[in-house]
């Protein structure tokens, strides 16, 4: 019996280590698994039961001109956090945190008693100042942190304000290019990391690390600060000469649709945006605009009877007595009593609303309406910027007699400025409509490789290279001997067409005081590099014509564009007729090697400036043998410090 006992105590024994090896074999195969193939999803889930962390926000993308030279940068400002379980004197913090950010002591309190991880105080403790970060810092509180972030910066203050656009208090993008490449400028976000307990205390002090944040892109644009800065220069000064409703102006290349400026008055500044009202930030004119052209729309009839040869501007001659009749409607000419008889060029030069009625009665309704559409007018131009109008067009079937004579000069048919820019350059670029754009580029911030690059895109040719020969030859006319000589330029050929369109009032009647009055212009004329477009809206004490108001803003833009963006001077274009009351010109002396002293003894026919306290002079501006006007001021440098030349 005792053997029988013995028998099968052993017999149990055997199979209780059996069912504990094999439990351990399963524990030991259980770690296994977990250790090679589930570790590090285990961590993470371990981690996220006891690592806290502190965000730290990212620095967005530098928006750059087409140089490398910053337009937005940043600046530091830091955000205050708090970790209300870290905190050990919730009164003495309260009474530090009311006396630097704009909260009282009671508030300060109800955020120190959240129940969170971390906590921030929306918006007073954002974007602290320099000061307000160093006195936390300094108060040394527990569970009070001070986590790295910035602002926009804006070196050229309200320079492009209606293309950058805007942050807000979070440093996301809510208008212009802030917002539309909001994702790609604004980077990925870093934070400080620390490991606590389930009350948020933390239990390692020297155990927390830095995931530092990574910033965005850089976005490089097409614009060219130093014609920036010339054409918002020129427009406030047109601002306080003229008091208009508004104004704006645009630069591009014609030869690849590169916007090199554009800008839009009244501005505001974007570092104080909520300051402003939605109306004025939120409008980028030369974008989002819809106006009747005027005159500057001629070029399109123009350009479309030469190439359909409807026309010969030398051998074609129209008799102008002042107006038109067209089925009962009288269409006058801006000159009362007309040109008389001129020839087909003539009428361009003198920008005669009869002649091109005619011009667009040789077309006919159907071809002309085609040719409108063709050069894009009727839709977007896709530029790369939000809010872009699409202007309006007759629909073909409301178009008569009367409607088709009205288009032929610019009335009747709305358009937008970049929609205007672009048609132009396609009619003097050897035919050729580019869809316009503003994004070159953008770039890594550390490798400084283009992770991506904008290109020219052509839509359509529109014209031949020989029909846009003759535009250009005839534009380049208006400016030497027509209603365009005060956009000339000495030393440059530039073409151009004036712009006088009335404004049309709430009741759809044209108003008879109140126009909008333009220039386009372009050089050289024989090889555009630059078109530049300008408008005022309703100037104040001044005959209302784009002659008169705009051309000569638009002559200084294209004299000091084209010396920033180094195209040579030539003396081979037009000679400018010189009309009364305009000024006969002067050709500009060398003045370099001169001693100052004998400069002050000539009686030169214009004032000079000195810059500079030297007696020799080694620079002047502009150059010898440039021609001014009797009275503008020549700049002499003899360098040193700067005073003025009596």
């Amino acid at each position: 019996m005792k053997r029988v006992t013995t028998i099968l105590v052993l017999s149990r024994l055997k199979w209780l280590i059996a069912f504990v090896l094999i439990i351990v074999l399963c524990i030991i195969g259980r770690l296994t698994y977990l250790q090679l193939f589930e570790a590090d999803d285990l961590t993470e889930k371990g981690e996220s039961l006891w690592l806290r962390q502190i965000k730290y926000e990212p620095e967005r993308g530098y928006i750059l001109d087409r140089h490398g030279r910053a337009i937005v940068t940043n600046e530091l400002a830091p955000n205050l956090v708090i970790v209300p379980a870290q905190v050990q004197d919730k009164e003495k913090t309260a009474h530090t945190l009311a006396n630097v950010i704009a909260i009282s002591y009671d508030q300060a309190l109800k955020e120190l008693d959240k129940k969170a991880s971390t906590v921030t105080i929306h918006p007073e403790g954002k974007r602290l100042s320099p000061e307000q970060a160093k006195r936390i810092r300094e108060a040394k509180l527990p569970g009070i942190y001070i986590a790295k972030n910035t602002k926009r910066s804006y070196p050229y203050g309200q320079l492009l304000s209606h293309v950058i656009g805007f942050t807000g208090i979070d440093n996301q993008g809510l208008a212009g290019l802030e917002l539309q490449y909001d994702r790609l400028l604004k980077g990925e976000a870093g934070a400080l990391q620390y490991i606590s307990d389930a009350k948020g205390n933390e239990l390692l002090k020297d155990g927390s690390r830095l995931k530092p944040p990574e910033k965005g892109y850089e976005l490089e644009t097409t614009i060219d600060l130093n014609v920036q800065q010339i054409l918002e220069r020129e427009l406030d000064i047109a601002l306080e000469t003229y008091d208009p409703a508004s104004a704006f102006a645009l630069a591009v290349n014609p030869n690849n649709g590169q916007v090199l400026a554009i800008a839009s008055r009244p501005s505001y500044d974007p570092a104080q945006y909520d300051q402003y009202e939605a109306e004025i930030y939120n409008r980028n004119l030369p974008i989002w605009s819809t106006f009747e052209p005027g005159s500057t729309f001629k070029i399109i009839t123009l350009a479309a009877a030469l190439e359909e040869e409807t026309i010969d501007l030398e051998k074609d001659k129209y008799y102008d007595k002042g107006y038109k009749r067209v089925e009962g409607a009288r269409l006058r000419c801006w000159k009362k009593g007309g040109h008389g008889s001129q020839s087909m060029l003539e009428v361009v030069q003198n920008s005669c609303n009869p002649g091109f009625v005619t011009i667009g009665q040789s077309l006919g309704k159907e071809t002309l309406f085609s040719y409108i559409k063709s050069f894009g007018f009727g839709e977007k131009t896709e530029i790369d910027l939000q809010g872009e109008g699409r202007g309006i067009l007759f629909s073909e079937d409301q178009v008569g007699p009367v409607e088709l004579a009205t288009t032929a000069f610019g009335q009747g048919v709305s358009v937008t400025p970049i929609q205007q820019v672009m048609a132009v350059s396609a009619a003097i670029n050897g035919g050729n409509l580019y869809t316009p754009y503003i994004t070159k580029a953008f770039i890594d911030p550390v490798s400084k490789e283009r992770v991506y690059e904008n290109k020219k895109e052509l839509k359509r040719q529109v014209i031949s290279d020989a029909t846009s020969k003759q535009v250009r030859q005839a534009l380049e006319t208006v400016v030497a001997k027509g209603t365009g000589r005060p956009a000339y330029v000495e030393g440059y050929r530039v073409g151009g067409k004036t712009g006088t369109a009335q404004k049309v009032g709430e009741d759809g009647r044209y108003l008879e005081d109140e126009h909008i009055v333009s220039f386009i212009g372009f050089a050289p004329a024989d090889d555009p590099e630059l078109v530049v477009y300008l408008a005022i809206d309703d100037p104040k004490d001044t005959v209302q014509f784009g002659g008169v108001v705009a051309a000569p803003i638009v002559q200084t833009i294209l004299h000091d564009s084209l010396d920033v963006l180094e195209v040579e001077r030539r003396s081979d274009g037009l000679e400018k007729d010189v009309e009364w009351p305009e000024r006969e010109q002067i050709t500009v002396p060398q003045l370099i090697g001169q001693e100052v002293a004998q400069l002050k003894k000539a009686l030169y026919p214009f004032p000079i400036e000195q810059i500079g306290q030297g007696d020799i002079v080694i620079d002047q501006s502009p150059k010898a043998g440039t021609k001014i006007n009797e009275g503008e001021k020549v700049i002499v440098y003899t360098y040193k410090n700067n005073r003025t030349l009596n």
